[in-house]
């Protein structure tokens, strides 16, 4: 399986190729090293930095020599957190949600400042979460973003 982004590390491939080869689902992955998948496939596209802790433990579980891992994701290594599509994405997944904060950003803003104030929701004190819903109509997808809310600073 290749990534759908072409311009990740060489050790960011593999990862996605030995989670292919292995037949792991980033929830197989999450449960061995102690995250959660969103976080794990974060780390895999280079947008979260793994603990060494995490690394030892994604080595012994991917069989991937540790030193490999940790020459990615060491001390030297700054996740990079954005840039890696183009605005507005092209893949279909991508530009729904893009699409979602296009029509209900304004009014999903509004109802945050209703409930909480002038302010937003953070990115970096936040979970993200992906559920699968049965529905005989046609199974949906739940995403659940749960963000501390960082109100304006007046001075």
């Amino acid at each position: 399986m290749t990534p759908p982004i072409r311009h990740l590390s060489d050790i960011q491939k593999r990862l996605f190729q030995i989670k292919a080869e292995r037949k792991k689902s980033f929830a197989d992955i999450g449960k061995a090293i102690g995250r959660d998948e969103v976080y794990v496939a974060a780390i895999f596209y280079g947008q979260a930095k793994p603990s060494f802790d995490e690394i030892e433990k994604l080595s012994k579980y991917l069989n991937i020599p540790t030193t490999h891992l940790a020459a990615e994701y060491g001390p030297q290594f700054f996740p990079d957190r954005g840039g890696l599509m183009a605005i507005p994405p092209t893949d279909p997944v991508l530009y729904r949600l893009y699409e979602m904060i296009q029509v209900y950003g304004y009014p999903i803003k509004a109802i945050i400042h209703e409930k909480f104030g002038d302010g937003a929701m953070s990115a970096i004190d936040f979970t993200a979460s992906v559920e699968k819903v049965e529905d005989p109509k046609g199974d949906r997808v739940k995403l659940i973003f749960d963000g501390k809310f960082l109100p304006y600073k007046k001075w």
